[in-house]
Parts: structure tokens; sequence; C-alpha cells
């Protein structure tokens, strides 16, 4: 195998050489090339030393660097894109997937929590109006005929990397459109409106078109549907959000504790 990949980008020389440096002999595993390869790439990424938003290396430029065919190196990737450690950004390449571990105990807000976290975040806004609600929306808010919410669709980002598309609803005699900026609960806040506890549901899905699109990943990537229903602290239900967050990028971590 060669050492360097003729042609391959100076940057990616020394990410290149780690790769080749950790492959086993060819004598020491019984393991096809692919196997091999992601087995590698996964324990560089797990030991910190491949870092998280760090671009991959191109098939190309990996393929002349082991020895290995394209479509092996194609193959290892494809299973390391399954796992949700490399993700792809459209017309940019393949990148390491940085986990955002979430805690579900914790009741905080997007913008709040990236900054917690030390990342820039930004909304691309997609809707923010008032109107009438659905049943389904009455129900849950516990509105009356007559009562009218405000929605609030967004792509959430973080240091410009789009993470999770949020569909919120509240309602309007708590905040208006014109009130809400970054952050939906700072808006509440003010009015006296902040919720303090929080329902949650998740489930696995995998993205549509629309999704992808606004995600910037791929059809059939997976992605999180988490519908969270938020309270007073008086017990009023005052939010309805669903969002979809990109599956290779979240990690929601519980607590359990045995029940005496």
């Amino acid at each position: 195998m060669n050492k360097h990949a003729d042609g391959a980008s100076e940057a990616n020389a020394p990410m290149l050489d780690e790769i080749v440096a950790n492959l086993p002999a060819s004598h020491e595993s019984a393991n096809p090339l692919y196997v091999q390869l992601a087995s590698t790439i996964r324990g560089l990424i797990e030991t910190g030393v491949l870092r998280g938003s760090e671009a991959l290396p191109s098939e190309r430029d990996l393929a002349k660097a082991t020895g290995f065919s394209r479509i092996t190196v194609r193959n290892a990737i494809e299973d390391l894109f399954r796992e949700g450690l490399l993700s792809r950004r459209r017309g940019a390449g393949t990148f390491v997937s940085p986990q955002i571990d979430q805690p579900l105990s914790i009741l905080v807000g997007f913008t709040e929590d990236m900054k917690r976290r030390g990342a820039a975040s930004k909304s691309i806004v997609l809707e923010k109006t008032s109107g009438i609600p659905s049943p389904d929306e009455a129900l849950k808010l516990g509105l009356f005929s007559g009562d009218q919410v405000v929605r609030l669709s967004r792509v959430r980002l973080a240091n410009g990397e789009p993470l999770a598309v949020e569909n919120a609803v509240v309602p309007l005699s708590a905040v208006t459109p014109e009130a809400i900026g970054e952050s939906l609960y700072d808006a509440l806040r003010v009015t006296g409106h902040r919720p303090v506890r929080a329902l949650q549901r998740l489930r696995a899905a995998i993205a549509d078109a629309r999704e992808a699109e606004l995600l910037d990943v791929e059809v059939g990537t997976p992605v999180l549907h988490i519908e969270r229903r938020a309270f007073l602290a008086n017990g009023r239900p005052i939010e309805v959000t669903r969002s979809s967050y990109r599956g290779d990028r979240y990690d929601f971590v519980a607590e359990l504790k045995i029940e005496p």
C-alpha cells in the first residue's frame, strides 16, 4: 500500500497517513477489505484522532493511499454513513459527524442549548404567522372556539450547519409573531409564558424529500421525529412542537433509575 496518495491534497495527507498506518497487515485479518477500512476509520473517530466536522479524504484519495479499489472504499464509507459516523454535504463531500448528546431530562430551547455548547445558532424562518388552530392543535393546547395560534416553522443551524426543522405552535394570547426573535422561549419568558416542563415523544424515521432539502442530507437519511408538548407551572399547555432532527448528529440521552 502507498504511504501517500499521489495527487491527494496536502491538507488530507496527515489524515490519510493515520488511516493507512492503522490498517491491519494483510495477514492479520480475515475480514473483507471494506470491513477493515471501515473498522480503522471508526476506531480513529472513536478515539478522537479524526474529529467532528473534519472532511474525509475523497474516495479517489483513499483508494490511492490504501491500494484498495474504489468499490471497497465506497462500501466502507457507506457502512460508516449508515452508522451515523459520517455525513454528506451536497457539493462539499463527506465529513466526520460530531454527535450532540442531548439530555432528555432538561427542557431547554435550541438557541440556549447551542449557546451553552459554544456554538453559533441561527434560524431560517419558513413560516411565522397567526391563524385558526387545527382540531388537534386546539385539543393539545386546550384552546376554545375563537382562540388563535402562532405557527413558527424554522430550520435550526449551529455554526452554519442545519441540524433540525422545528414546527412550533403556541397560543396567540401568549405571544405575537412580531415579538418572536431568534428564541421562542425568550419571547415566551418576556410575556410570562415560558414553559417549565414538557412531554416528548421520539420516533425513528427517514428523511423525505422536503426534510432532506432543508437539512442538507440525502433522502433516506435517518432522522428523529420529536413531538414536544410543553406546560406552564399551573399545568396549562403552552407549546406543541414537531421537529425533525438529524439522526447522524444527535444522541438523546436519558438517565434511568431502578424503581424502589
